[in-house]
């Protein structure tokens, strides 16, 4: 028996392109849209109250005074109220939320990272003078605000570019790996291990105490990535932005066991799952960029392990 389950009428979903047929799942999940009528909703972070923040960018490069409509956004876990909290960087791109409800994104076009406090409504300037930064991460267990980590990819699918993945620890940034071809996500675990994805090079690669190996190959425009607290990564593929599986679309989120190393199907064929986040208990959520949805999937009992 599949684990299908939807709030939205069926028709809705074909619309979007999302039709979550049977086939497709792991048969672990039971998955419904959460929110939709966005505008190309792209990074995405959970907390542990189960609020969303997320990036939009139907109009991406373009600042605010320019007419762009890029903005940061909040889905309240509660109520499912959505609220702006900025609008008008130019494009607001990955995005990480800390214990303290601190957010963070990179900007790339503007080759800038922002902050905003909880309860503030101005951001403030982490850094700035990046080259395309894209994928964010903080480290929630080090001290005061912990490490933040970032990827920059200047020169995308370019091997021995100036690529690299970075580290900020109080105020001085310092480069950790260099010369992938696009270090395009990021995400850091409570011992401190660095895992990315490499978009053009098909690969996720891990980073601890400063040595640095291929996780995991073969794969198909890896983008988004995850972990839960429970030992296991999640990542999306992107092959074929903006084409749902019923259109010959070949997109797909993963499950990886890292004690188990044990990799598991939990959703192909929507149209461009951008960005994946996770909490503690393996509950997923992912943007569709193309599809201007939020899906939500929740793991039977089960797979809760």
């Amino acid at each position: 028996m599949s684990l299908w389950k939807t709030t939205i009428p069926c028709a809705a979903l074909a619309a979007v392109g999302i039709l979550f047929p049977p086939g497709a799942l792991a048969q672990e999940y039971q998955l419904r849209v959460l929110a939709d009528g966005l505008q190309q909703p792209n990074g995405i972070a959970v907390n542990a109250q189960g609020d969303l923040f997320f990036t939009q960018l139907p109009t991406p490069g373009v600042p605010g005074p320019a007419g762009g409509m890029n903005r940061v956004s909040r889905r309240d876990g509660r109520t499912g109220a959505i609220t702006t909290l900025t609008l008008g960087e130019p494009e607001p791109t990955h995005i990480v939320v800390d214990r303290r409800e601190t957010v963070y994104w990179t900007c790339k076009s503007a080759g800038v990272i922002l902050r905003l406090e909880r309860g503030a409504t101005a951001a403030n300037l982490v850094l700035g003078g990046l080259q395309s930064p894209s994928g964010i991460a903080v480290d929630q267990h080090g001290r005061d605000r912990g490490g933040l980590y970032w990827t920059e990819i200047p020169t995308p699918g370019v091997a021995g570019g100036g690529n690299g993945v970075f580290r900020l620890d109080g105020v001085t940034p310092t480069r950790l790996s260099m010369g992938e071809p696009e270090p395009t996500d990021i995400v850091v675990d409570q011992q401190g291990t660095l895992y990315w994805t490499c978009k053009s090079a098909g690969v996720i690669l891990a980073q601890h105490r400063g040595r640095t190996r291929v996780l995991l190959a073969g794969l198909n425009h890896p983008q988004g990535i995850a972990l839960d607290g429970r030992g296991n990564l999640y990542f999306t593929e992107v092959p074929t932005p903006g084409v749902p599986g019923t259109a010959g679309g070949n997109n797909k989120v993963w499950k990886y066991d890292l004690r188990r190393e044990h990799l598991s199907l939990v959703h192909a064929g929507d149209p461009e799952p951008a960005d994946v986040a996770a909490l503690p208990n393996g509950v997923l959520y992912w943007t569709c960029k193309s599809a201007g949805v939020i899906v939500v999937a929740v793991p039977s009992p089960r797979s809760r392990r």
